[in-house]
């Protein structure tokens, strides 16, 4: 059985996950788009994400390249597939990423409203989980095989899991930002309460990597 991992997450030094005013213009809110100024510039995001060749090699992108290996699914809360919220509108929307999404896999993402399978080139399907965040753990978990499944965010979604302990391996990319509001990842969670300790950090390029582990 595999672990339960949160990878290449990006939080400012305030411990926001996303800026205020968050809107379709402005995904991550104001601000937010910095959290992520270390990843872009890697050779994994222009592999994964722009499918080009270049970036950078370095400890940014050895973190970066790290968070899908061995990945047999992933969990994702709404807001990571669709800025839209209520019952789905009929608009065409497939997702941040354009027809080949990065993930290669089943993605499981937690709506109240049902959805039929989405699936995309590349090997991607999406599955819109109404049963809540255990019923997706269980499917991702299944789907996944001897596989890691990576909960990619965002910071709700990831603080539900924390809350239940079911995630083994938390990788922080702190950036060198303050954002003064926004979404937090930390709010009302005492991760040492609920059996997480730091088990390193390590400065990148343009982040300050930090590994959270639950101790057995």
């Amino acid at each position: 059985m595999g672990k339960v991992r949160v990878d290449s997450f990006a939080i400012s030094v305030d411990g926001f996950a996303a800026g205020p005013q968050q809107s379709f213009d402005d995904p991550l809110g104001v601000g937010g788009m910095g959290l992520h100024a270390w990843f872009r510039p890697t050779r994994t995001f222009q592999r994964s994400v722009m499918r080009s060749e270049g970036g950078e090699s370095g400890v940014d992108d050895a973190f970066a390249a790290r968070g899908f290996e061995g990945v047999g699914a992933w969990i994702l809360g709404r807001n990571m597939f669709s800025p839209s919220r209520g019952p789905w509108p009929d608009d065409g929307w497939r997702g941040w990423w354009g027809d080949e999404p990065p993930y290669h896999c089943d993605v499981f993402v937690l709506t109240r409203h049902a959805r039929a399978p989405l699936a995309m080139a590349g090997g991607t399907t999406f599955h819109f989980v109404t049963d809540g965040a255990e019923a997706a753990l269980a499917l991702a978990k299944q789907a996944a095989g001897d596989a890691d499944v990576r909960v990619g965010g965002g910071a709700a979604t990831i603080r539900q899991y924390l809350q239940a302990g079911a995630i083994d391996s938390l990788h922080l990319a702190v950036a060198p930002v303050l954002l003064g509001s926004g979404e937090s990842l930390f709010a009302g969670l005492d991760l040492p309460a609920l059996g997480y300790r730091v088990g390193r950090a390590e400065p990148g390029e343009r982040a300050m990597h930090v590994l959270v582990e639950r101790v057995a």
